[in-house]
């Protein structure tokens, strides 16, 4: 058994760690003999010194078997899931979850909470009054067995390591850390049990890679200790230079999410980013044979309404409303402040700074600022127009929906100055980037 504190040297020192002791950092954060500022110390040690691919893979499967490991021996067909390094406006993973679930694919998706300045997909499903996102493993099986698919958090029981050290790394500065986001996604995916693995992988100033080195240093190292863990795992390397949708904000993407799935609106950037991953993981997964297949398949259940219905069902079944699809806001909070942001002059939006629009929404208490913090799920922007959109003086350029005029006011003028207007129109920019097998 080595002390905490002389773990934490070795790695601080730049020295790699053996499996014995990586296996009592991890056994430290389930049993709290590493206390928050020794994981916190180590989150930051290995944010600076790195790790290398066999410390990853080690880290990764101490996490992995911290708690339970699922298996799906009594399914009938392939179990698959997406993950992203996250963002803002990112809410990929429920038309994913919907669409691939309908095309006949198992989908058990344990997602995350907020990090930093992007948003959780947890988060945004509690925005729904009375949907439970930790139900127990029992009833999380049940409802892919007879769905396809359930999206829920991390249980206590599911890579409990990975849970605490999770949390502790949103406040600590240590979210963008190459070794610790590989573990942490991958600690989790593993202990699901899937066969395969998509991951979207955010590129730009609104990711945890704001640049494309990083992004692709990423994408290889889960591809590769996935794979190398002998799960089928393909990265794919998507933009986030500006919000994604048309929404950033817990239950403002929910409302997104249910346009989309019922065809509404989809936002062409966003339905970009959906039709990629889906027809990657249908292909993975052997559902498709070819791009072409996919998206016949793809464009049937968007079509049909069965990925909408799927979706609804499975809201229904884990504790949300029976109507979410045809009266989203029955179930959510709508602001109490929702004020319309001003274009200040004639020109094009040519930038957009997207962090900065994820931290307002942080600040509006629709992201932690310290461990465990309650959020509002009302807050956030909507009606956002993209990079590229010609305005007028006085146009809208988004909505903001906030708790009090004060914040209102706080968050139109970080919106604002998160924008670059500019006399000439700006060259677009690629929705996916790469593709890393």
């Amino acid at each position: 058994m080595f002390l905490p504190q002389e773990i934490i040297r070795t790695k601080r020192n730049g020295g790699n760690l053996s499996l014995a002791q990586i296996q009592d950092f991890v056994s430290g954060l389930v049993t709290g003999e590493f206390n928050d500022a020794q994981v916190g110390s180590m989150a930051m040690a290995i944010y600076q010194q790195g790790m290398s691919t066999d410390e990853i893979v080690n880290l990764t499967m101490a996490m992995k078997n911290s708690g339970d490991v699922l298996t799906w021996d009594e399914l009938d067909g392939p179990v698959i899931d997406k993950h992203s390094t996250g963002g803002v406006g990112d809410k990929v993973s429920f038309m994913l979850a919907a669409i691939v679930g309908a095309c006949g694919a198992y989908v058990p998706m344990i997602s995350g909470r907020g990090l930093g300045h992007t948003g959780g997909t947890s988060d945004k499903l509690e925005s729904i009054a009375g949907f439970n996102v930790q139900p127990s493993i029992e009833l999380f099986k049940k409802t892919v067995k007879e769905l396809r698919i359930a999206i829920i958090s991390q249980t206590d029981n599911l890579a409990p390591a990975d849970k605490r050290l999770y949390s502790i790394r949103d406040v600590t500065a240590t979210v963008e850390s190459i070794p610790l986001i590989t573990a942490s996604i991958l600690s989790k995916k593993l202990s699901a049990g899937l066969d395969a693995l998509v991951m979207d992988v955010k590129y730009g100033n609104g990711a945890m890679m704001s640049s494309m080195d990083d992004a692709s240093a990423l994408a290889q190292s889960i591809v590769n200790v996935a794979n190398g863990a002998g799960v089928n795992t393909q990265a794919i390397i998507t933009d986030m230079n500006q919000v994604l949708g048309t929404t950033a904000g817990n239950a403002l993407e929910i409302y997104e999410t249910v346009k989309y799935l019922t065809g509404k609106q989809r936002e062409p950037r966003l339905h970009a980013v959906v039709l990629s991953l889906a027809k990657a993981m249908l292909i993975n997964a052997q559902i498709a044979t070819d791009e072409k297949d996919a998206l016949e398949r793809i464009n049937n259940v968007l079509d049909s309404g069965s990925a909408a219905e799927l979706f609804e069902t499975m809201i229904y079944t884990l504790g949300g409303p029976i109507d979410l699809l045809d009266n989203p806001w029955g179930a959510m909070q709508k602001a109490n402040h929702i004020v319309e942001i001003l274009a200040p002059e004639h020109g094009y939006i040519s930038a957009m700074q997207t962090r900065d629009i994820g931290m307002a929404i942080v600040a509006m208490k629709g992201g932690r600022l310290a461990n465990g913090q309650p959020i509002d799920h009302s807050v956030g922007f909507d009606r956002i127009l993209p990079v590229g959109t010609l305005l007028n003086r006085g146009d809208i350029v988004a909505r903001v929906h906030a708790s009090s005029e004060s914040e209102a006011k706080l968050a139109s003028k970080t919106y604002l100055d998160s924008l670059t207007i500019s006399e000439s129109e700006p060259e677009p920019t690629p929705v996916i980037y790469q593709t890393i097998s």
